[in-house]
């Protein structure tokens, strides 16, 4: 998947970002590990910079080496999560593209690293970009009952008027794939942007369909082998750039409604909008999807939340949960993709974000996916530290020190213009990034912290809030580098990529116009 920034997307998985982050690196800390070697695990080198400066996530998923940038939509196999993800190991020696590396858990915490899955350049296609991956479990297209079928893009010309689809097959349970070919399944028709295949089984038809991504269009194919496609009919949507990386589920709200549920990653800036994931609730027929509204909603409305997928909440005998679908984001924005501290303390470039849980509810006859961070993380508490209430009435230090961590509070109120969080605080109070409420918006704040965003228009993002409520829950989880705050029941989430110091390690609350409770206030940190 390209950039949309106008940032040439080779350009990007060049390595040629090394250094280019020193700027963001703090004075004064320790000194940084040295870069891992080849074939090292992400735990073995989280540990060998623990003795020196490391911006490497305590509890989200980072990518072991080099980069790593759009997830790939997770599958479920022999009782696990078998997670891939767009993968360059020449991100330093400034060779282009990237191939498909996998990552297996259970938990969607702990992810062990199986290496690359589906390598780049071993045909004359190039590299590999988005897709999906789906079990043939009724071996539609003969390679056996069970095999792993990736169907992907590649751009054999380069650019973006090149793209097309190829298959990948695996015999081996998702390890290691081969392609079928050097041919298309599903040839470029002529046009710009034809890219990022989300393929689901519609067994109501006994039919495979894809969703494509086409400019400012979700197209709709059909197939009954996974290598022969005929389009069927499109969305469209425009205003809000290429709709990349589109999604297509069905979900069961909390009162027993069925909605399916299109989704895409979107480019509102310009407009006002999320940089993240696009959404809209309606029906679909197997061939054209119909929306209920013609404005998308969004699932997450800070900054750095792009090419998201969603995939099949199961549970330990791999039964489907029709009521709820996991979702994971890559943090990160292409206006600033390769500036980050990481590459230099630890040798890479790529964090995700949380799993989330998303379930389907209703409120003022709309309906929308609410978001909480996944339930596993409860199994890898390593520390908890209760406040209770705390009542504030201006700026209250609090007697807690954390880089990684999360909080979890509920702020009520009888007269009051704003309240919230100052995270990663200086020793002098100087730096921070606030998260909480301020009138009739939630916002998150990342202005007076270092992060990448050098043009300063990126800095706050802004949910509606109702102030008369006079109580708002705030869960926020901060790690070394991304925050993510979710707002009462999760309808409006921020996610947003920061590199504080690592000596900015403070936690303040904090009122303005009127003072404040902060009800069941409760930090918990994390160890994987």
């Amino acid at each position: 998947m390209p950039g949309t920034s106008g940032i040439s997307r080779r350009s990007l998985f060049a390595g040629s970002a090394a250094g280019t982050a020193a700027a963001l690196l703090p004075t004064g800390t320790a000194t940084a590990a040295p870069k891992p070697k080849p074939g090292a695990t992400a735990k073995n080198r989280t540990k060998s910079a623990a003795s020196g400066a490391t911006y490497r996530a305590a509890y989200h998923f980072t990518v072991p080496d080099q980069w790593k940038n759009d997830p790939q939509r997770p599958v479920w196999i022999d009782g696990e999560y078998h997670y891939y993800y767009l993968y360059n190991a020449d991100y330093f020696t400034g060779v282009v593209g990237t191939a498909w590396r996998l990552a297996t858990t259970k938990d969607l915490v702990s992810f062990a690293d199986r290496g690359v899955a589906v390598p780049k350049d071993t045909t004359v296609n190039g590299d590999l970009w988005s897709g999906s991956a789906v079990v043939d479990t009724g071996n539609t297209a003969g390679f056996g009952a069970g095999a792993v079928v990736v169907i992907v893009t590649m751009s054999p010309g380069g650019g973006t008027d090149h793209q097309e689809q190829f298959l990948y097959y695996s015999t081996d349970g998702g390890l290691t794939f081969d392609n079928y070919g050097t041919d298309p399944v599903l040839p470029n028709p002529g046009v710009a942007d034809f890219r990022d295949p989300k393929v689901i089984r519609d067994e109501d038809r006994g039919r495979w369909v894809m969703a494509l991504a086409e400019n400012d269009k979700i197209g709709f194919y059909h197939s009954d082998d996974l290598k022969s496609w005929t389009y069927v009919n499109g969305f469209v949507h425009d205003g809000i750039g290429v709709l990349e990386c589109p999604d297509l589920f069905r979900i069961t709200a909390g009162d027993g409604t069925v909605k399916w549920v299109l989704g895409a990653s979107a480019n509102g800036k310009g407009s006002g909008l999320p940089n993240t994931y696009a959404y809209w609730t309606g029906s679909f027929d197997g061939s054209a999807f119909t929306a209920e509204a013609s404005e998308p909603q969004w699932l997450d409305h800070g900054w750095d939340w792009y090419a998201a997928v969603t995939f099949e909440k199961r549970d330990a005998s791999g039964a489907v949960d029709a009521a709820a679908r996991y979702a994971i984001g890559w943090v990160n924005n292409w206006d600033y993709a390769d500036t980050t501290p990481t590459i230099d303390c630890d040798g890479f470039n790529g964090t995700d974000s949380i799993v989330r849980e998303i379930t389907l509810k209703k409120a003022d006859g709309t309906y929308y996916l609410a978001s909480r961070p996944v339930a596993g993380l409860d199994s890898h508490v390593s520390r908890t530290v209760n406040l209770g209430d705390v009542t504030v009435d201006g700026t209250k230090v609090l007697d807690y020190t954390g880089i990684s961590y999360e909080v979890t509070t509920e702020i009520t109120w009888s007269q009051l213009t704003g309240a919230g969080l100052q995270l990663r605080r200086s020793p002098d109070g100087g730096r921070h990034i606030d998260a909480g409420i301020y009138a009739d918006y939630a916002f998150l704040n990342r202005r007076n912290t270092v992060n990448a965003d050098t043009s300063g228009k990126w800095q706050e993002s802004h949910t509606p809030f109702d102030p008369s409520a006079g109580t708002v829950k705030l869960r926020i989880l901060v790690d070394r580098t991304s925050v993510e705050m979710f707002v009462d029941d999760g309808r409006y989430v921020h996610t947003s990529q920061v590199f504080p110091y690592l000596l900015d390690t403070r936690l303040a609350l904090f009122t303005i116009g009127g003072s404040a409770v902060f009800r069941n206030t409760v930090i918990r940190e994390f160890s994987l």
